[in-house]
């Protein structure tokens, strides 16, 4: 059973910084790809940013280059979302979001990815 747990949401003005770590009990060696999603009040899952296990190599949603950054430590079982210059259309629920015993799928696709954490609240007031 692999467990995923997010922690460092919160509230934040807009213009302002936060970051997100999500922790895995299972170890990212035997995972292929992780990744943050948003989910809005009313609106659907979206991926934010993701970050290949065998490469590093990530990649970011349109609303999230150049603001955001995801990062991975593999010895930690550990993943980050170093998000700056937040907008007010950042608010949501923010779930990490990861890939073991099978092949990275499409980033974007929530069915890509076989753990979800429970979670953590975002919101960016102006």
């Amino acid at each position: 059973q692999v467990l995923l747990v997010e922690s460092g949401g919160g509230s934040a003005q807009a213009g302002g910084s936060l970051r997100l770590s999500c922790v895995a009990t299972a170890t990212f060696y035997r995972a292929s790809i992780m990744a943050w999603f948003r989910q809005a009040p009313g609106k659907e899952r979206q991926g934010v940013a993701s970050i290949s296990l065998h490469g590093d190599s990530a990649l970011y949603a349109a609303s999230a280059k150049g603001r955001f950054s995801i990062s991975a430590d593999k010895n930690k079982n550990a993943m980050t979302l170093q998000m700056n210059s937040l907008k007010d259309e950042d608010t949501g629920i923010y779930y990490c979001a990861g890939q073991w015993g099978g092949v990275a799928g499409e980033w974007l696709s929530p069915t890509s990815y076989s753990h979800w954490g429970q979670g953590t609240q975002v919101t960016v007031a102006s």
